[in-house]
Parts: C-alpha cells; sequence; structure tokens
C-alpha cells in the first residue's frame, strides 16, 4: 500500500498519475486516513507536504514509522538527511523532484538516495514514477538544482506562452487563434528536440535564414537580455529551493 502525506498540488498530481497508472480506485480502493494510521501500515510513504510543513509532519509520524519503511520525499529542498534525522532508526530515504505534467503521465522526476536507500529502493521508486513519465538518478547534490530546471520548467513554459500569446494579439491575432498556434508550435517543436537526437541550436539554425524573419526576432531576444534573464531566473529558484531547506 502506498501512503501519500500532503494534498498539495504536487500531491494531487502524484495521487492523479498514479491512480491512472496502476487502476488504484478499480483495484483496491483509496482510502483516507490520518498520517500516524498511514505510516503504521503502508508499505511506501510519500511525503508531498510544502517545505515549511516537513518538520511538523516528521515529528508526528516519526513515532510509527519502522526501519524497514520506504519513504519518498517530494518537498523541495528537504534533503534525506533531514528526514534520516527526525524519523531515526536506518529509514532509507529517497528524494525526488518530480513536476506538474504528471497529471498527464509526461513528468520529469529525478531522484536520489539518502544515506539508507540501497539499489531495492532506487528501482522501487523508479517502478512507481516511471508509468507517469520519466525518471532520472542523479546525486542529491543536484537537487536544487533539478528543482529549479525541471521542477519549476512548466511554469517557464506557460509564462513563455502568455508572452508569445499577448504578442500574437499585439499583432491583431484573435486570443484563441494566437493560443493554438503558439500551443501547437511548442508541441511540435519538443517533440522534434526529444525525438530527433538534435541539439537545440542545429534545430533552431534550421529554422533561422539568413536575413529572415526568425533572425529579426533573435535579434531582439539577445538585445534584451533574454537567455541571460533565463540563467538568472533558473539560478535564484535554486537559491530559493536551497533557503526552503536551511529556513
Amino acid at each position: 500500500m502506498i501512503a501519500i502525506l500532503g494534498t498539495g498540488k504536487m500531491g494531487e498530481a502524484l495521487l492523479s498519475g498514479l491512480v491512472r497508472a496502476e487502476a488504484l480506485q478499480e483495484r483496491y480502493g483509496v482510502r483516507v486516513v490520518g498520517n500516524a494510521e498511514a505510516a503504521k501500515t503502508a508499505d511506501t510513504l510519500i511525503l508531498a507536504v510544502k517545505p515549511q510543513d516537513m518538520a511538523t509532519l516528521l515529528a508526528e509520524i516519526a513515532p510509527y514509522v519502522p526501519a524497514d519503511r520506504l519513504v519518498i520525499s517530494v518537498a523541495a529542498g528537504i534533503t534525506t538527511a533531514f528526514v534520516e534525522s527526525r524519523l531515526g532508526a536506518s529509514v532509507p530515504v529517497v528524494r525526488v523532484m518530480s513536476n506538474t505534467p504528471v497529471l498527464v503521465d509526461e513528468a520529469m522526476s529525478v531522484i536520489s538516495a539518502g544515506a539508507h536507500a540501497a539499489e531495492e529502493h532506487m528501482k522501487q521508486t523508479e517502478a512507481l514514477l516511471s508509468p507517469v513519465g520519466k525518471v532520472l538518478r542523479i546525486p542529491e547534490s543536484q537537487q536544487d538544482a533539478a528543482t529549479a530546471l525541471s521542477g519549476s520548467g512548466p511554469a517557464y513554459f506557460f509564462y513563455l506562452v502568455e508572452a508569445m500569446v499577448d504578442a500574437g494579439i499585439l499583432l491583431g491575432m484573435p486570443r484563441a487563434a494566437a493560443l493554438d498556434m503558439v500551443t501547437q508550435s511548442i508541441v511540435g517543436a519538443a517533440i522534434m528536440l526529444r525525438d530527433s537526437g538534435e541539439h537545440p541550436v542545429i534545430l533552431r539554425e534550421a529554422v533561422t535564414s539568413p536575413g529572415g524573419t526568425t533572425i529579426s526576432a533573435i535579434a531582439e531576444l539577445e538585445r534584451h537580455r533574454v537567455r541571460a534573464a533565463f540563467l538568472d531566473a533558473i539560478e535564484a529558484a535554486r537559491d530559493r529551493s536551497r533557503q526552503l531547506a536551511s529556513g
């Protein structure tokens, strides 16, 4: 049995994905129980509360978590050491950063092993997450960067789409038509990037003819330092992830 502790957006997204992937509602049923009961009875605990609520949750469930219970933390910035120090014993902890495309089975989930997590626990975590997207193992030292890059990544994408749609409206396009064009263009580009194996620079250059419209747009983006702004923004998200862990 899998218990998800935390009903925020990420917890809800994970539950939605798991229900689809494993048919939990029909096959096993989904029960709502207290945190202590979940800690006692579940084989796997997924901790999906907000980072600032993690210490309180761990204090509540610590007396009920056996040493062989697999604990998966999906809270941004929370280290495996933080979880281990509050649960005691030799509880295997795996840290996960996923993102909201889990709702459409296209999540990017990165996982890192804690001090007591063995290969079997990593494989269990991969088996849990792989039906709802791609899973990648990384050192825990890279988790804050992953939070900034892929965890927050969908928001950057939606922000870009919003800006492009506004540009279409500025040029006289109806909002619905602009949204359709931008969405399909980005979906198509993403599939090309994923499936072609080509570097994004190569794909961009294929669209950018000498003296054409695309290079004029790229020149404006460079003039406004859009690339540098993305670097700064993602670095700021990484720093905030570190602050959440320490605060």
